[in-house]
């Protein structure tokens, strides 16, 4: 008897059924703690695996997971490109493939952008009054309407910065774009971008002065060139400060660098299944 045909899950149902913050956060919470817990914590995952498209200036990314206590298997398929011409199209696409671990059957592939977007907003501390920076003010302005409370569009990255508690970079930026004299002491970064080794987004001075939090050790020492080209120490994964083995610092200025790893998707997407399924 053959298996019965995975399902298809758009972008607008994906979005349903992770509107529940409530339910995404304390679940990659708990996954970024089995993460760093070694084998006892379950997780397995290879570091992402990524293909140049040097024709066209793009990347392909695999991203598998397994973890045994959410009994969830997966792989995400991600393109980045920097759409230079083509602004229409988005600079990621992503894809995720739920598999059922006990015997290999796909079960579902939906739609990876929301998954991403949405476990990258819950790993990181994001602010909820913000001021925006973009390359192209057009962009900024309409950011802006779409969200919802204050937002101060600024016409520069150290505009957008000075006097700020926190700090998000959401770029494919090649060279720094932040620099250590605009932080205010005791700011907290996110840097989400520069997912390549020889990216960066912050220089030097914002890397050495800071408390250096990763979501993942291996990762950041082979993927963020803001770590490998400032060769800065760091000092906990998320996780470990999740599990209370490592201390959170808020009197120090802190980045996190947030590469997402796979997991995060693991857990988003069993969780969208789950709420799927129980609904049909």
């Amino acid at each position: 008897m053959s298996a019965a045909p995975p399902v298809f899950l758009g972008s607008e149902v994906v979005e349903k059924h992770l509107q529940r913050a409530s339910l995404l956060v304390p679940s990659l919470e708990a996954a970024l703690a089995n993460f760093s817990s070694g084998a006892e914590g379950g997780v397995v995952q290879p570091i992402r695996t990524v293909v140049p498209v040097q024709k066209y200036s793009g990347f392909l990314g695999v991203m598998p997971a397994y973890s045994a206590k959410d009994d969830a298997l997966t792989t995400k398929l991600v393109t980045f490109y920097e759409h230079k011409k083509d602004s229409s199209v988005p600079s990621h696409q992503a894809t995720v493939l739920l598999f059922d671990p006990r015997n290999g059957s796909l079960k579902a592939v939906m739609d990876g952008s929301v998954i991403t977007a949405k476990r990258t907003a819950a790993v990181s501390a994001i602010a909820t009054k913000v001021r925006i920076w973009n390359r192209t003010k057009e962009n900024a302005v309409k950011f802006a309407r779409s969200v919802k409370g204050p937002v101060q569009v600024c016409s520069s990255a150290q505009e957008a910065v000075t006097g700020a508690d926190v700090i998000i970079t959401v770029t494919m930026a090649t060279m720094p774009i932040l620099f250590g004299e605009w932080i205010k002491p005791g700011a907290h970064i996110n840097a989400v971008g520069a997912s390549r080794p020889d990216w960066r987004e912050l220089n030097d001075e914002v890397m050495k002065n800071s408390v250096l939090y990763v979501d993942s050790r291996e990762a950041a020492l082979n993927e963020s060139g803001d770590v490998i080209l400032s060769r800065a120490e760091i000092f906990a994964e998320l996780g470990e400060v999740v599990k209370g083995t490592k201390p959170a610092l808020p009197e120090k200025t802190t980045v996190f660098k947030s590469l997402g790893i796979a997991i995060e998707d693991t857990v988003a997407a069993k969780l969208v299944y789950d709420s799927w399924s129980a609904g049909n």
